[in-house]
């Protein structure tokens, strides 16, 4: 098979790896350069439907798993070894989603107290224009 009729493949598979956001930069800057390559791009994304699949946790593990196969995470042929390591990075996940939520609720927590303290300022302000409108 040529270069020629690889590189789009190729292309898909770059931008794949990189996910939606690079998908959407190549299609504006495709209707930057020339209009037709952008409506082209926005074409397949929706035919393909790259645009609207919340599937990313599913493309983030085939990611994850070529990333591990190309940098040595191959079975070693020690099972015990493996089921080790399996267990151990299954953990080390959990431990990353239960502090991403830990994050989360700090967000929303710290969130909360500046809107609380946006809405208390709001009302002594309005306290003291009274006040002033009082006397």
């Amino acid at each position: 098979m040529s270069t020629i009729a690889t590189w789009p493949s190729q292309a898909e598979s770059w931008l794949d790896e990189r996910g939606k956001p690079a998908w959407i930069i190549a299609m504006v800057l495709g209707f930057i350069f020339f209009w037709p390559v952008g409506l082209a791009l926005l074409a397949y994304m929706i035919w393909s439907k790259r645009m609207f699949n919340g599937n990313c946790r599913h493309r983030h593990e085939r990611r994850m798993q070529r990333h591990m196969h190309r940098h040595g995470m191959r079975p070693s042929g020690n099972s015990a070894f493996d089921a080790y390591r399996a267990e151990t990075l299954r953990r080390l996940e959990d431990e990353q989603e239960q502090f991403e939520t830990f994050l989360a609720r700090l967000r929303e927590a710290k969130d909360k107290a500046e809107f609380d303290e946006f809405i208390e300022e709001r009302a002594k302000s309005a306290k003291e224009d009274d006040e002033k409108l009082d006397a």
